[in-house]
C-alpha cells in the first residue's frame, strides 16, 4: 500500500467418478504434482537481482518446515461469505488457536471505484472503504502478492494445528472488503492474533520492511487500549523472525531504521479488539525490493518468518 494513500484493506468437495476416470486421474496426478513442485522450487519463476544484508533484532527459535502452496489455490473458506468458515484445523502445538490473515487490497478494486471510495467510520475519522494497492513496475500487483503470502502463511499455520481465517480469498468478495469489515472478521473470530499483509508504494531507493503497530485510540467505535500492548509484542516477534528468514532490512525511509511505525489512522487497527499488526514486506516500486517480492522462493521465506513470529507470540 502507499504509505500516504488511504488504507487498504469453500471449496466444495466433490465425489470422484468411478471406473476409467479414476485410472486416468491416478496416472495424471503424480506428473502434475511433480511439475508443480519443480516450478515452486525455483520460486515460481524469476530470480532476485540483488542480495540483502541482515541487521539488528535477535531472538532464538526453532525453524519450522516450509512447504509451498500455489497462489491460485482457494483452500480457505471465505470468511466474507461465512464469517465462521475456516480451514479444517488439525492437531499440533497451535491447536485451538485462531489466526486471521488479512491479504491487503483486492484484485477487483480497480473495477469498483464507487464502492471502495465510499466513506466509512474508523473511530478517529471517516476514510475510504478500501484502496487499490500498488504494483511493481513490471505489473505484479500488491493484491496478488498479499493473497499469495496469505496462502503460504496459512498453510504453515494449519500444519501446526491452527484454525486460519482469511478476510478475502480468490474472487470472493469481488472488491474490498472495507477496512471496517476486515477488522470485524478478526473480532468476530475472537482471533488470538491477526495480521494484515501489504507491500509499500514509495520511491526508488526506499527499501526494507516495516511493521505497523496500533497507537492508543479511544474515540467512537475505536478503543485500542486493550490491544496496544499485546500487538506490540506480536509486532516485535514478527519483525524479528521476518528479518532473520528473509534478510530484508528494516525500512530506510520510515521508522528511523527500527522497522516499526505506530499509527492511529488505520481502520483495520483502530477497530480491532484482538492483537493485530500490519506488515509492509518491502517497497514494490524499488527495483531491488520488487525483485524479491516477485520471487516465489523469497515469498516462502517471508511466510516462514511471519509464521515463526506469530507462533512465538502464541506460545509465549
Amino acid at each position: 500500500m502507499s504509505y500516504l494513500d488511504p488504507e487498504f484493506e469453500s471449496r466444495e468437495r466433490r465425489s470422484a467418478r468411478r471406473g476409467p476416470l479414476l485410472v486416468a486421474l491416478a496416472a495424471l496426478v503424480p506428473g502434475a504434482l511433480l511439475g508443480w513442485v519443480v516450478y515452486e522450487a525455483v520460486g515460481g519463476g524469476g530470480s532476485p537481482r540483488a542480495g540483502v544484508s541482515a541487521s539488528a533484532f535477535s531472538r532464538t527459535s526453532a525453524a519450522a518446515s516450509s512447504p509451498v502452496r500455489s497462489a491460485s489455490a482457494t483452500l480457505f473458506a471465505s470468511p466474507v461469505a461465512d464469517a465462521k468458515g475456516a480451514a479444517v484445523a488439525g492437531s499440533g502445538p497451535l491447536a485451538g488457536k485462531v489466526i486471521v490473515i488479512d491479504p491487503g487490497h483486492n484484485q477487483g478494486n480497480f473495477q469498483h471505484p464507487t464502492e471502495i471510495n465510499r466513506q466509512v467510520d474508523i473511530g478517529t475519522n471517516w476514510k475510504e472503504c478500501d484502496a487499490t494497492g500498488t504494483s511493481t513496475k513490471a505489473g505484479y500487483t500488491e493484491a496478488d502478492f498479499t493473497l499469495d503470502m496469505a496462502h503460504r502463511l496459512g498453510t504453515l499455520l494449519e500444519q501446526q494445528g491452527a484454525t486460519v481465517k482469511l478476510t478475502r480469498d480468490g474472487d470472493t468478495p469481488p472488491w474490498g472488503p472495507c477496512v471496517t469489515e476486515r477488522a470485524q472478521i478478526g473480532n468476530e473470530a475472537h482471533a488470538d492474533a491477526a495480521i494484515s499483509i501489504h507491500a509499500d508504494d514509495s520511491a526508488e531507493g526506499d527499501r526494507g520492511f516495516h511493521v505497523i503497530l496500533p497507537g492508543t485510540v479511544h474515540a467512537g467505535a475505536a478503543d485500542t487500549r486493550p490491544i496496544v500492548g499485546p500487538s506490540r509484542d506480536l509486532g516485535a516477534r514478527v519483525a524479528d523472525f521476518f528479518l532473520r528468514e528473509t534478510g530484508e532490512p528494516p525500512s530506510n525511509y520510515v521508522g528511523e531504521g527500527t522497522g516499526f511505525v505506530t499509527r492511529t489512522d488505520l481502520g483495520g487497527l483502530n477497530l480491532s479488539t484482538v492483537p493485530k499488526v500490519f506488515i509492509e514486506c518491502g517497497n514494490m516500486r524499488d527495483s531491488k525490493d520488487s525483485a524479491l517480492l516477485a520471487y516465489g522462493a523469497w515469498r516462502q521465506k517471508a511466510a516462514q518468518g511471519l509464521f515463526e513470529g506469530i507462533a512465538d507470540f502464541l506460545n509465549r
